[in-house]
Formats: C-alpha cells, sequence, structure tokens
C-alpha cells in the first residue's frame, strides 16, 4: 500500500513539474529569480519530447507501481497519462515532437513578456533617478 502512495505522490510531482516546464516562464514575471531554475527545466523538458528519451520519473514511478503489485506503464508519463486522454490512438513521434515545439514557443512567449516587462519597469527607474538627480 505505501508503494501505491508513493507512486501517486510521485505522479502529482510529475504533474506539478510538467506545470512547470510548461508554464513556469510566466511565474518568473512575479518571481525572477526563478528563471534559474525554471529555463533548465524547461530545457529538459523540450529535449525529453524531441530526443525522446524517458524522464528519470517514469522509473520511479513504475517501480512504485510494480512493488505496490501493480503494472507499470509503457512509455512516457505524458504518453500514458495525458495524451490517452487527449489523443486516444496513442502518442506518435510527431505529436511528441510538436508537443516539445509547443512548450518552447510558450517559453518564448513567456519569456518575451518578461523581458518587456522588465525593460519597461527599468527604463521608469531610471527616469526617476534621472529626475531625482536633476
Amino acid at each position: 500500500m505505501w508503494y501505491l502512495i508513493a507512486a501517486d505522490l510521485v505522479l502529482v510531482v510529475h504533474l506539478l513539474f510538467i506545470g512547470f516546464v510548461v508554464g513556469g516562464s510566466f511565474l518568473a514575471w512575479r518571481w525572477p529569480r526563478l528563471i534559474w531554475v525554471q529555463l533548465p527545466a524547461m530545457i529538459y523538458g523540450v529535449l525529453v519530447e524531441l530526443v525522446g528519451f524517458a524522464c528519470p520519473l517514469t522509473a520511479v514511478q513504475n517501480y512504485l507501481l510494480r512493488k505496490g503489485g501493480q503494472a507499470g506503464y509503457r512509455g512516457g508519463f505524458i504518453s500514458h497519462y495525458l495524451i490517452q486522454a487527449i489523443y486516444p490512438p496513442g502518442l506518435t513521434r510527431g505529436i511528441q515532437i510538436g508537443l516539445g515545439l509547443f512548450v518552447a514557443l510558450i517559453a518564448v512567449v513567456g519569456y518575451g513578456g518578461f523581458l518587456r516587462r522588465h525593460r519597461r519597469r527599468r527604463r521608469r527607474s531610471a527616469d526617476l533617478l534621472w529626475r531625482a538627480a536633476g
């Protein structure tokens, strides 16, 4: 029973990690230091999809499921939990590459907004300093 609870915990961590990979660039708007964690995570997530290697969390979850008396699953986390719900026929290599590119596109949009927002903030700060000095 404890193995199954642990497997469910890994499932939750996996979902949170995927959410962070996909949307973390928008969190950086509020917490800029988060970039140093999110950017490597996003690059890793894109590489998992584009190159096609398995995430270690998938192996941990499968191990815990087997120890708990259940069968593990084949393929990756996304293909087992998410793609089956969205694309019933299954995950194809083209869909996997598309997902990787989609994550990269979201990051470009998120970090583009981050840069625009923080440039404006810097300009306002510089203007205030210039006015105070002058």
